[in-house]
């Protein structure tokens, strides 16, 4: 008899995770779980996500699987939470889950998978993965209000080859219906978080402010300037604002003004009209690839700026061996410093980048 192949899931006890340790079993796989301890925001020295381990044991034990919980709070709090403040404090836009995927999802928890000899290692995500050319590359989900592969660029060749994702097939509704017929109707009707996780619900300047107790003392007030310089009035502070942000400038000019950009050395934010904040490219660096190893420049692929934008066509030109400059054929509105773009050939990503300017 041939032994079964052993998957190590990421559990949250959600409708995703337990569809997907369903999914698994009925595919013929031994299913192990593994959920993380995450740091809290009011009190770091307890755990952010307790009623989520909850769940997942409660569905670990229902299934008859294994479940590993680990400590991951120091982790979490070094890769995550600190980049986030950190890039607030440099006047840029962070994207937590692109860096909690590879430094906690396929980081932390693969280093439990790594050395306890499974085959795979499985996640929620809505996403596909295929193979060509001797390449792994992730590929959008079915469900493409859902698709998650934007999140998922910085994914090695090593853990794209040993990576399941047993949503990306279906859709949200699917899965619903899926885990309802299954007799989990609790669990099928469960409501999603569309918020930072670490968050809780409290609006990041207070965040900020918290972990950063100084920041109103170092970076303090500063001016609103028009792009030619003009003073119009003043702010609270730099980190306050991000791209493209028109909501809560607690400013009048006669007209909606956007800020369009962030100067941390003089400690301004400039504000403009919304055509101010288009531009035809960008310059990204960090870059990292999945489909191919190497790119051409001139070669052109569909470029998404922000998880819900859409694809605008772009050129690929290399600056230097870390940089990327992006031309597009048609303007792109409010490029964010600090987020990602990511490089799509059809359904497939190529890879991605942080958008410098």
């Amino acid at each position: 008899m041939q032994q079964k192949k052993r998957v190590l899931l990421a559990m949250s006890g959600g409708v995703d995770s337990s569809a997907a340790a369903l999914l698994l079993q009925q595919q013929g796989y031994e299913v192990f779980g593994i959920t993380m301890k995450l740091w809290r925001f009011a009190q770091p020295d307890k755990c952010l996500n307790e009623n989520d381990i909850e769940k997942a044991q409660h569905l670990a034990d229902t299934l008859n699987i294994p479940l590993q919980i680990v400590d991951i709070k120091n982790d979490f709090k070094e890769n995550v939470i600190d980049y986030f403040v950190d890039a607030y404090a440099r006047g840029i836009t962070p994207n937590p889950c692109t860096m909690c995927n590879p430094t906690i999802k396929w980081g932390a928890l693969w280093k439990y998978f790594d050395t306890h000899f499974f085959d795979y290692y499985a996640t929620g995500h809505y996403a596909r993965i295929n193979h060509q050319n001797g390449r792994y590359f992730v590929t959008k989900a079915k469900d493409l209000h859902k698709d998650q592969s934007y999140f998922l660029w910085r994914l090695s060749q090593a853990q794209l080859s040993k990576t399941l994702f047993p949503l990306g097939d279906f859709t949200k509704d699917e899965i619903r219906d899926y885990v309802a017929n299954l007799g989990f109707n609790t669990v099928s009707k469960q409501r999603e978080s569309q918020d930072v996780c670490f968050l809780e619900n409290i609006d990041y300047r207070g965040f900020l402010k918290e972990q950063r107790p100084d920041i109103d003392i170092r970076i303090g007030p500063g001016n609103f300037v028009l792009s030619d310089g003009t003073v119009v009035g003043q702010h609270k502070g730099y980190y306050h604002y991000t791209i493209g942000q028109r909501k809560g400038l607690e400013i009048a000019l006669g007209e909606p003004m956007y800020v369009i950009r962030i100067d941390v050395e003089t400690n301004t934010v400039v504000l403009g009209r919304k055509t101010e904040l288009e531009t035809t490219q960008l310059l990204v660096d960090d870059i990292h690839l999945m489909k191919y190893d190497a790119l051409n420049d001139g070669d052109s692929y569909q470029i998404r700026i922000r998880y819900r934008s859409k694809g605008v066509e772009g050129k690929i030109m290399s600056v230097n061996d870390k940089q990327l400059k992006i031309e597009f054929k048609e303007n792109v509105s409010a490029v964010t410093p600090g987020q990602n773009a990511v490089f799509y050939e059809g359904d497939d990503v190529i890879g991605g980048g942080v958008i410098l300017e």
